[in-house]
Protein backbone atom coordinates (compact mmCIF):
# COMPACT_ATOMS: atom_id res chain seq x y z
CA UNK A 1 0.00 0.00 0.00
CA UNK A 2 2.01 3.08 -1.17
CA UNK A 3 -0.84 5.61 0.46
CA UNK A 4 0.76 5.61 3.43
CA UNK A 5 3.73 7.14 1.94
CA UNK A 6 2.15 9.23 -0.40
CA UNK A 7 0.23 10.83 2.72
CA UNK A 8 3.01 11.50 4.96
CA UNK A 9 4.79 13.54 1.81
CA UNK A 10 1.49 15.39 1.97
CA UNK A 11 1.68 15.69 5.92
CA UNK A 12 5.11 17.65 5.15
CA UNK A 13 3.95 19.07 1.94
CA UNK A 14 1.49 21.25 4.07
CA UNK A 15 3.36 21.54 7.25
CA UNK A 16 6.26 23.24 5.27
CA UNK A 17 3.38 25.52 3.57
CA UNK A 18 1.95 26.19 6.66
CA UNK A 19 4.91 27.24 8.92
CA UNK A 20 5.96 29.35 5.64
CA UNK A 21 2.36 31.58 5.87
CA UNK A 22 2.23 31.22 10.24
CA UNK A 23 -0.89 28.85 10.16
CA UNK A 24 -0.63 27.09 13.23
CA UNK A 25 -3.59 25.20 13.37
CA UNK A 26 -5.87 23.88 10.39
CA UNK A 27 -9.08 22.78 10.70
CA UNK A 28 -9.48 20.41 7.04
CA UNK A 29 -7.35 19.04 4.59
CA UNK A 30 -8.91 18.75 0.53
CA UNK A 31 -7.98 16.74 -1.20
CA UNK A 32 -8.55 15.47 -5.30
CA UNK A 33 -8.18 12.20 -6.73
CA UNK A 34 -8.87 11.24 -9.94
CA UNK A 35 -11.38 8.06 -11.03
CA UNK A 36 -8.34 7.09 -13.26
CA UNK A 37 -5.37 8.00 -10.80
CA UNK A 38 -3.72 4.82 -8.88
CA UNK A 39 -4.17 6.15 -5.76
CA UNK A 40 -6.93 4.36 -3.60
CA UNK A 41 -9.50 7.12 -1.97
CA UNK A 42 -10.05 4.49 0.59
CA UNK A 43 -7.02 3.28 1.75
CA UNK A 44 -6.03 6.96 1.78
CA UNK A 45 -8.96 7.69 4.39
CA UNK A 46 -7.64 4.46 6.64
CA UNK A 47 -3.90 5.75 6.44
CA UNK A 48 -4.81 9.22 7.19
CA UNK A 49 -5.21 8.70 10.87
CA UNK A 50 -1.12 6.75 11.22
CA UNK A 51 0.12 9.58 8.46
CA UNK A 52 -1.11 12.62 10.55
CA UNK A 53 -0.16 11.16 14.32
CA UNK A 54 2.06 13.66 15.86
CA UNK A 55 2.33 16.08 13.51
CA UNK A 56 0.47 19.78 13.25
CA UNK A 57 -2.27 17.74 11.20
CA UNK A 58 -3.35 15.68 14.11
CA UNK A 59 -7.01 17.24 14.88
CA UNK A 60 -7.44 17.95 11.19
CA UNK A 61 -10.35 16.53 8.94
CA UNK A 62 -9.93 15.17 5.33
CA UNK A 63 -12.13 15.34 2.76
CA UNK A 64 -11.56 13.85 -0.69
CA UNK A 65 -13.13 14.73 -3.74
CA UNK A 66 -13.38 12.72 -6.67
CA UNK A 67 -12.54 13.63 -9.98
CA UNK A 68 -14.59 12.14 -13.54
CA UNK A 69 -12.27 10.19 -15.65
CA UNK A 70 -13.13 12.11 -18.75
CA UNK A 71 -12.11 11.37 -22.25
CA UNK A 72 -13.23 12.52 -25.87
CA UNK A 73 -13.69 10.48 -28.75
CA UNK A 74 -11.06 11.07 -31.22
CA UNK A 75 -14.13 9.34 -33.84
CA UNK A 76 -17.02 11.80 -33.15
CA UNK A 77 -15.62 14.12 -30.45
CA UNK A 78 -18.14 13.36 -28.03
CA UNK A 79 -16.56 13.47 -24.00
CA UNK A 80 -17.52 10.71 -22.05
CA UNK A 81 -16.72 9.27 -18.51
CA UNK A 82 -14.31 6.37 -19.41
CA UNK A 83 -15.03 3.82 -16.80
CA UNK A 84 -19.22 4.53 -16.79
CA UNK A 85 -18.86 3.91 -20.49
CA UNK A 86 -16.18 0.68 -20.46
CA UNK A 87 -13.86 2.47 -22.47
CA UNK A 88 -16.07 3.00 -25.28
CA UNK A 89 -17.81 6.03 -26.57
CA UNK A 90 -21.53 5.52 -25.37
CA UNK A 91 -22.24 8.15 -29.10
CA UNK A 92 -20.44 5.87 -31.90
CA UNK A 93 -18.97 2.95 -29.97
CA UNK A 94 -15.32 4.02 -30.70
CA UNK A 95 -12.73 2.50 -28.17
CA UNK A 96 -10.52 5.59 -29.89
CA UNK A 97 -9.99 8.28 -27.03
CA UNK A 98 -8.25 10.72 -25.24
CA UNK A 99 -7.78 11.24 -21.65
CA UNK A 100 -9.10 14.98 -20.47
CA UNK A 101 -8.85 14.57 -16.79
CA UNK A 102 -9.05 11.43 -14.30
CA UNK A 103 -5.07 10.92 -13.17
CA UNK A 104 -4.94 13.73 -11.18
CA UNK A 105 -3.94 13.27 -7.43
CA UNK A 106 -3.21 16.85 -5.32
CA UNK A 107 -4.05 19.13 -2.53
CA UNK A 108 -6.74 21.22 -3.22
CA UNK A 109 -7.20 23.12 0.07
CA UNK A 110 -5.98 23.55 3.37
CA UNK A 111 -8.60 25.13 5.56
CA UNK A 112 -7.10 26.66 8.71
CA UNK A 113 -9.22 28.07 11.90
Amino acid sequence: MHELGILIEIVKTVENFAKRNGITQIDTLILQIGELSPVVPRYIQDCYPAAIDGTLLEYTKLRIEMIPGNGICKQCSKVFNILENHKKCPKCGSNHWEILCGREFKIKEIIAC
